[in-house]
C-alpha cells in the first residue's frame, strides 16, 4: 500500500486529460475518469510498472551507464565508479523507499517540463511512457 502518487501531475489518462489523485483509507490511488465514473486505480501499481520500465533498460546497459554518469559528473576515478556502481546495484532498495516518500514537487515539475508523460487507460493499465528523446541542453 502506497500513501504517495509517485508520478502526481505526470499521469494522463488516454484523452489526453490529467489524470488526479485521491486517497481511500489512506493508500494513493489515480483517478482516471470513464466517461463521468471515476475509476480509482492503485498508484503503487502504476508507479512501479513505470519504475520497471525506466530500470529495465539502465540494467540492460550497465556498463555504458557507468561510464556516462562518470562522464557527466567529471570523475572517472575508481571510488566514483565503485560509488556508482553501488547505486545501480541497490536499486530495487532505492525504489522501494521512492514508494514510500515519493518525488519531491520540483522533481516532478522539471519531468513535467521535459515531456515526460504516463498515459493510463480506464483500467489502470499503462499504454505508453513519454520519454524525452534527449536530455535538454
Amino acid at each position: 500500500m502506497s500513501r504517495v502518487a509517485l508520478f502526481e501531475g505526470l499521469v494522463f489518462d488516454e484523452e489526453g486529460q490529467a489524470v488526479d489523485v485521491a486517497f481511500v483509507g489512506g493508500e494513493a490511488h489515480y483517478v482516471v475518469s470513464d466517461q463521468g465514473f471515476l475509476r480509482h486505480i492503485p498508484a503503487e501499481q502504476i508507479d512501479r510498472y513505470v519504475l520497471e520500465q525506466l530500470r529495465l533498460p539502465l540494467l540492460a546497459q550497465r556498463e555504458e551507464v557507468v561510464e556516462g554518469l562518470l562522464q557527466w559528473m567529471g570523475q572517472e576515478d575508481l571510488f566514483t565508479k565503485a560509488m556508482v556502481e553501488h547505486s545501480l546495484d541497490k536499486m530495487d532498495e532505492t525504489i522501494e523507499r521512492l514508494l514510500q516518500v515519493g518525488l519531491p514537487e520540483e522533481n516532478r515539475t522539471m519531468l513535467g517540463m521535459i515531456g515526460f508523460r504516463i498515459i493510463v487507460n480506464v483500467h489502470g493499465e499503462v499504454t505508453d511512457v513519454v520519454l524525452p528523446a534527449e536530455p535538454p541542453v
